[in-house]
């Protein structure tokens, strides 16, 4: 799922190239990172990105070891729900396997360990297909983060694999309640990553969201034809607005989540750079060429390897220079960026910076 616009990441992040398309951490996007990671385990052939419309031409250059029309641009924003059905509608049109499993991926997570990822996604494919049950994988907190969803564990159904079933879903919480859901000890982060067994999450489709099931046949039906881009077209412009949760995960019969045994980080704004960058002897992590005098607790990131940038008596502040925009912040208002660019876009001066 590659249709997000990442605007906690302005001015770095434009409608034009967002976050899942920039390279932040690792040497490449994070779009390519993932891809990369799933390399002998799912076939290229295999691998389907959506995502909006006009990102589809890049995408294609950034994954040319992917098929081009494993490229699918949403002709509209509709959430992730359209997002599964478009997916599991190609699925059904183009698997070769009686009981094929769909991974649902977003396409912006930073993951170091690759193998014990795939590890997991393997435990997630053999218990959904025997169990006949939703997966999900749920990233066990190290903190009562207020910027995740979070997921409630019941029974253990396996434990050497670390498999629970899933009592309920809940929406990011105040940060007074996270410090109470992380005491508890039976939450986990609701990493976004979802294992479906086709015939699994047709079913669920079927009992909580038949419009859905209506939009995924409709696809599979045409999908390989000329008449898949007018038909995806009419379907989404008709589908709801809705999340994976909202319209399936909340209501299926049987969920499980497996604890992952791997390192994550959603990179959901400038301040998860402190989780990656080395920071200096004041707590100060810089991408780039920096003077900090008596700063502390800074993030400064630029994109100019030819400029320095110089800050005095700073604290808790972020800096971020491109080469059109500067953004300065208290770090705590960092969730405010997506304000600004509502601000930049009823002001026709500043449309172009966004």
């Amino acid at each position: 799922m590659a249709g997000g616009r990442g605007e906690r990441f302005w001015p770095r992040s434009r409608k034009d190239q967002p976050k899942q398309l920039l390279n932040l951490l690792g040497g490449k996007s994070f779009l390519e990172q993932t891809v990369l990671r799933l390399q002998g385990f799912v076939s290229e052939k295999n691998i389907f990105i959506i995502t909006n419309g006009s990102y589809v031409d890049r995408i294609r250059q950034l994954c040319s070891q992917l098929p081009p029309e494993n490229v699918i641009g949403e002709p509209c924003a509709r959430d992730t729900a359209p997002c599964m059905a478009l997916a599991a509608g190609i699925v059904k049109a183009a698997a070769k396997t009686p009981d094929p499993v769909m991974l649902l991926l977003p396409s912006d997570h930073f993951i170091v360990d690759r193998n014990a990822m795939i590890s997991d996604f393997k435990s997630c494919c053999d218990y959904a297909l025997k169990e006949d049950a939703l997966a999900t994988i749920g990233i066990v907190p190290v903190s009562p983060c207020p910027n995740y969803g979070y997921i409630e564990c019941g029974e253990i159904l396996n434990g050497p694999d670390k498999i629970s079933r899933v009592k309920c879903f809940r929406e990011k919480p105040s940060v007074e309640e996270a410090v109470r859901l992380l005491a508890s000890g039976n939450y986990k982060w609701n990493s976004g990553m979802f294992v479906f067994p086709l015939k699994t999450i047709r079913r669920e489709m079927q009992r909580n969201a038949p419009d859905l099931l209506s939009l995924s046949d409709r696809i599979a039906e045409v999908w390989g034809t000329p008449e898949f881009d007018s038909v995806l077209r009419s379907e989404y412009e008709a589908a709801h607005k809705i999340s994976i949760d909202y319209a399936i995960m909340e209501h299926a019969e049987k969920i499980v989540v497996k604890d992952a045994a791997f390192d994550w980080d959603d990179i959901g704004s400038w301040t998860a750079l402190r989780n990656h960058l080395s920071p200096d002897a004041n707590g100060n992590v810089s991408s780039s060429d920096s003077m900090l005098l008596d700063c502390k607790d800074c993030i400064v990131f630029s994109e100019d390897r030819g400029t320095i940038v110089a800050g005095i008596d700073l604290k808790d502040m972020i800096v971020v220079k491109t080469d059109d925009a500067v953004l300065v912040c208290p770090v705590k208002s960092a969730p405010k960026i997506k304000s600004l660019l509502a601000a930049l876009s009823g002001d026709t001066r500043f449309r172009k910076y966004l």
